[in-house]
């Protein structure tokens, strides 16, 4: 079911599906919460799915002319609070996981486990920060382009001949997000500061998803980050790009199964 709340008296859009211990589902850049649609009738079957539109995506509103990442974990909060929901795991794609790595450092009590699904602990170098800016005149200059080029380079290269249905899905929801809300998103990401540490001093079972063909995030650093992790989970696709859930979604789906019952 469709819901809404309000964070910071603007309009937030959840989905909320299923019965019993809660799954916080996070999309990353470009998404909403219609990305995890494979995952949340799968996981809904067993937990209690919530997935949110993060600020600017979706249809949740803007906040702001930049979303850091501690803004929206806090959004996330609201929308967690709103429900009365006090512990939960929360799975978090590319974007999403640092939102929710966010979230670990403002609220470490509520959390009972963290998929970091293509995501990172690590903060943009100078040369990615370069980056966002160029994304940004390139974003203002023409967002259609922008988004439907961002989106073909979030799956292996080797993969876009196969999955040509997956990548409209996923160009289709990215053209809903806003020229303000991706702004806002680059702005946020650029800006966020590293926090791999955290991912070596919790105790609660920490996941991360791999992909060995991701054009976004190396495989090798993803891999180095995941030896920090005291209670680890791993699961790495060596015919994906940055995008699991959609290029191999039985396989993701099962492990996250596995996950989440490690976590509870």
């Amino acid at each position: 079911m469709l819901k809404i709340t309000t964070y910071k008296n603007e309009k937030v859009t959840f989905f909320d599906k299923g019965k019993g211990k809660v799954v916080v589902l996070l999309h990353g850049f470009l998404g909403s919460h219609k990305i995890w649609e494979q995952t949340t009738n799968e996981l809904s079957k067993s937990y209690r799915v919530i997935a949110i539109d993060l600020p600017g995506h979706g249809d949740t509103e803007c906040v702001g002319y930049a979303h850091s990442m501690d803004l929206m974990a806090k959004c996330v909060k609201a929308v967690l609070d709103s429900l009365r929901l006090k512990k939960y795991v929360i799975i978090g794609h590319s974007m999403g996981g640092y939102v929710g790595l966010a979230f670990a450092d403002l609220y470490p009590d509520h959390l009972n486990g963290l998929c970091l699904y293509h995501s990172s602990g690590l903060s943009d170098s100078e040369e990615k920060k370069k980056d966002r800016l160029r994304a940004i005149a390139a974003v203002k200059a023409n967002r259609g382009i922008y988004t439907k080029t961002t989106i073909k380079n979030l799956f292996a290269t080797k993969n876009l001949k196969y999955l040509k249905e997956e990548i409209v899905f996923a160009t289709t929801i990215a053209k809903g997000t806003s020229k303000k809300g991706i702004i806002a998103a680059l702005l946020g990401m650029k800006d966020r500061p590293r926090r791999d540490i955290i991912l070596s001093l919790v105790k609660y079972p920490i996941m991360m998803v791999i992909g060995e063909q991701d054009n976004v995030l190396p495989y090798e650093q993803l891999l180095e980050q995941s030896n920090l992790i005291k209670n680890k989970s791993v699961l790495y696709l060596e015919h994906d790009g940055h995008m699991g859930f959609l290029e191999s979604p039985r396989e993701s789906n099962k492990a996250l199964r596995k996950f989440l019952a490690k976590c509870y």
